[in-house]
């Protein structure tokens, strides 16, 4: 358990033990009995009005089997969020300073999310505009406020990655399947058939030109496309058992997170149900187990559940389970032109919440050594310091091939976890040698960067006639 609070300064978290106790669903008086103090001393706590002391956060570690650090921390990065929002140009006359910002975030949380979704239409709103996507000025009003994959992503997050319920279900599952190692496709087969009536097929690429897996309802028959690899036919399985035998735990799911739209719920249910068929995969605890003992050997623990590197990477970012958390990672899939098509974190995240990842960080160069992993400490321009590796993936067996059919997979943790972690062995952590990086170029004020592609919107450029500076766009300091 991490230790309390250092009592020379006074800790307020009003608005977190707020949020949390809404997140359990008690009252005031029920929380106020599990920490042993009188329901109006939880109210001034809550109102910011008293400062929460080491005993208060020893009883809430105890009562509700915490891990501090998600109440001394920023998980869910609403202050980086609305940070990123206030450096639009629109508000460089405000002068905003970050305490005010980071104040914000920390006790209005809904009100930090909700300028953040709404900035996030603007830009969408923007860029569409400026593309020609509106004939008329007045269709660009039919935008949607929040995309499905932003609400998803961003509920997501808000869980960080860990859905208690599910994971339930996939141990009980993964139990009654009870299959030997490397033997889930061929345990999941007979269960569907046997106890659903299922049939499964692998049929050629001609049949399903334009899919990967589909399931016949009329027919009752799942069929799997020639180009998925080993590994992916047993996602495939896992996820239609997981549809299949709990598709109304699911379903209710979707629900309580009350989703804005159908495409968001529909889009919802299958994040849940990937989440679901990754879980009776890789049960929670055997992977945990596996990758503490590995040393977090990603190549070593994939093999072991029969799994792709990329499906082991994202496993990692939802080890969140009360007492038994795995090293809180991010990860990031990107293609070779810098999309980016995957963001979790089941921690902290140094990367722009709008923008792409820093040029600076390896993961653009792992294109150039496919399928090796490569390592590095980056530096972050608050002074934190993450260890990060990344390698390439396919995107599929089958039909592409070059560039098209390969994706980076970046993973990384805050540095003082990089010791448990087989990826550091012979690296210098004690005196690291750390790659600046920063946040999306629009934003980043990292100064004097030869890769910048863009100046900062919230400086001004200092360009002149006489000198050639590193950076092809110089900016004034503040």
């Amino acid at each position: 358990m991490p230790a309390p609070a250092s009592t020379d300064r006074k800790l307020f978290l009003g608005a977190r033990l707020k949020r949390l106790r809404r997140e359990l669903g008690i009252t005031q008086t029920r929380m106020a009995e599990d920490l042993g103090v009188s329901p109006s001393y939880l109210n001034l706590l809550e109102r910011n009005q008293r400062p929460v002391t080491a005993q208060v956060l020893l009883r809430l570690a105890e009562a509700y089997d915490l891990d501090l650090k998600t109440l001394s921390s920023d998980p869910d990065g609403g202050a980086a969020g609305l940070g990123e929002v206030f450096t639009d140009q629109m508000f460089r006359d405000l002068g905003l300073a970050r305490h005010e910002v980071a104040e914000v975030a920390e006790n209005a949380p809904g009100v930090a999310e909700a300028v953040v979704r709404l900035y996030r239409a603007y830009l969408d709103q923007r860029r569409l505009t400026e593309l020609g996507a509106f004939d008329r000025p007045e269709e660009s009003g039919a935008l949607t406020a929040v995309t499905p994959s932003d609400w998803v992503r961003d509920f997501i997050q808000a869980q960080r990655n860990y859905f208690a319920e599910l994971e339930d279900a996939a141990d009980l599952l993964h139990g009654e399947l009870n299959p030997e190692p490397q033997a889930f496709a061929q345990a999941a087969r007979e269960r569907l058939q046997s106890k659903h009536g299922i049939q499964t097929r692998t049929v050629p690429l001609d049949v399903l030109p334009e899919s990967i897996r589909r399931y016949d309802h009329h027919r009752r028959r799942l069929m799997l496309s020639e180009v998925l690899t080993s590994a992916g036919r047993a996602f495939s399985l896992a996820y239609q058992l997981a549809l299949t035998e709990y598709g109304q735990m699911l379903d209710a799911a979707v629900a309580r997170a009350a989703p804005p739209d159908r495409p968001t719920a529909g889009l919802l249910k299958v994040s849940l149900t990937n989440y679901l068929a990754a879980a009776v995969l890789m049960p929670y605890a055997a992977f945990h187990e596996a990758v503490e003992r590995s040393g977090y050997d990603v190549e070593l623990v994939r093999t072991r559940f029969g799994v792709s590197f990329e499906q082991a990477c994202h496993r990692l970012t939802t080890l969140n389970r009360p007492g038994a958390r795995g090293v809180p990672f991010f990860m990031l899939r990107v293609d070779s032109a810098g999309n980016i098509s995957k963001r979790y974190a089941s921690g902290a995240f140094p990367f722009s919440r709008f923008g792409g990842a820093c040029p600076r960080w390896n993961i653009h160069s792992s294109f150039r050594t496919p399928g090796r992993i490569i390592t590095q400490i980056v530096e972050t321009p608050d002074g934190e310091r993450w260890f990060t590796f990344a390698r390439t993936v396919a995107r599929m067996a089958g039909p592409l091939t070059g560039d098209d059919a390969d994706l980076a997979i970046g993973m990384g943790c805050e540095l003082k976890y990089a010791e448990k972690l087989h990826y550091s062995r012979g690296l210098d952590l004690r005196e690291p040698v750390a790659t600046g990086i920063g946040p999306a170029c629009r934003i980043c004020e990292r100064p004097a960067c030869p890769q910048r592609a863009a100046e900062p919107i919230n400086r001004t450029l200092t360009v002149d006639d006489f000198t050639k500076s590193i950076s092809p766009y110089p900016f004034a300091a503040r």
